[in-house]
């Protein structure tokens, strides 16, 4: 049983190469149960490769991936479905001309022992994943269209999805891009919703100010190597860590000693 300060997922000493290319250089990293990380870093740092890494996209060329104290190899998408590694990219994977329900279920769907779906219980599971997550607009049911909803709400479609695949670890990639900022606060209830109900949720985003909002922790990686893994109260506020951010590109190197120590 993992406890809430114990890591679900650790990727220890990770190692990918494109050729020549080093995207990850040696990078270790610990998500834990229950909490928000932020994963930051700047274009072309390497947490598009970390994240895919983390989906099963990448298998590592080096180093290990243990996931509730397990070392899992080969390392795949379908294993890291079947670790509880939900990813929900950029463009969410949603059919849009299709209902909420339909999106949520689609090559999952629930069925008799006939193969026949089963409708209305499809319905009732998405109602439930749907209240699950805060999903409150009385616009919307799930037989909706997603082509119809928000884009903080097409957000929410792909979280309840990730819920119906009992993802222990949901993994956003920049998921309020391009959002505005009711909507962003929309995704946030959701991401907030998610973590209370003791699930895990990696949050990737440029926008600092975002990530500072919702996340428990950071790992920032640069140069496709850990620049910095630790607590949102070791910094007095987002301009500390922007400040940090800032340091790093310039420098290469992240000013820890600024810091305040944990807890």
């Amino acid at each position: 049983m993992t406890s809430a300060s114990e890591p679900i997922v650790e990727l220890r000493n990770i190692v990918k190469r494109f050729g020549n290319v080093e995207a990850l250089s040696g990078v270790s990293m610990s998500v834990r149960k229950g909490e928000v990380l932020g994963l930051l870093g700047d274009n072309g740092a390497g947490k598009s490769t970390l994240v895919k890494t983390l989906a099963g996209v990448h298998d590592p060329d080096e180093g290990e991936i243990v996931v509730k104290g397990q070392r899992r190899s080969p390392w795949t998408p379908l294993a890291a479905r079947d670790a509880g590694i939900e990813t929900v990219f950029q463009d969410r994977a949603l059919a849009p001309q299709h209902s909420i329900v339909t999106n949520i279920f689609m090559g999952r769907e629930i069925t008799n022992r006939l193969g026949m779906t089963r409708v209305q219980a499809q319905i009732d599971e998405a109602n439930r994943l749907m209240r699950e997550i805060g999903f409150t607009s009385k616009v919307f049911n799930p037989e909706s269209t997603v082509g119809h909803l928000s884009g903080g709400e097409r957000q929410g479609v792909a979280i309840a999805r990730a819920l119906y695949n009992e993802a222990d670890v949901i993994v956003l990639d920049e998921p309020t891009t391009a959002l505005s900022l009711t909507e962003t606060q929309k995704v946030f209830r959701f991401v907030e919703a998610v973590r209370a109900s003791g699930r895990t949720v990696v949050f990737i985003g440029h926008n600092i100010y975002h990530v500072w909002e919702i996340a428990d922790r950071f790992f920032v990686i640069d140069r496709g190597r850990e620049a910095f893994e630790g607590e949102k109260a070791q910094f007095d506020g987002a301009e500390h860590l922007i400040e940090m951010m800032h340091q790093l590109a310039e420098t290469g190197r992240a000013d820890v000693a600024s810091l305040k120590q944990p807890a």
